[in-house]
């Protein structure tokens, strides 16, 4: 079983994201903003990130770049789930190092196919 860290600073959106994402077996821890984010892949190492964009503080796209530099989580691979949809910010994303660009409102599915083209089936 992998462990999924969602960050949202809405908590109707990470209920949303742990309520579909609990569907995969997967463990599922959550953080509300950028900094807070940082601090959860340090202490316990997710597989994977479900990750909003506009947040109070350290943005998404910041905190994709962060991690996507350091070497110790590079290889994390995050899914952008975001309500920006313009080409500019699906470029901007994959420039930070984003594996996958989600645009909200998205059906479920879309994110259980994008977290399963990543980790695979549960164990």
């Amino acid at each position: 079983m992998a462990k999924i860290l969602i960050v949202d600073d809405s908590a109707t959106e990470r209920t949303f994201l742990t309520g579909v994402l609990s569907m995969t077996g997967h463990e599922i821890i959550a953080a509300s903003d950028g900094l807070e984010a940082e601090e959860k892949v340090r202490t316990q190492r997710p597989d994977l990130i479900v990750l909003d964009v506009v947040m109070p503080g350290k943005n998404g796209f910041q905190v994709c770049r962060t991690l996507k530099k350091d070497e110790q989580f590079k290889k994390i691979p995050i899914i952008i789930a975001t309500s920006k949809s313009a080409e500019s910010d699906r470029f901007w994303a994959s420039k930070q190092g984003a594996d996958e660009y989600l645009v909200k409102p998205y059906e479920p599915m879309d994110l259980i196919l994008a977290v399963k083209k990543y980790l695979g089936r549960p164990q």
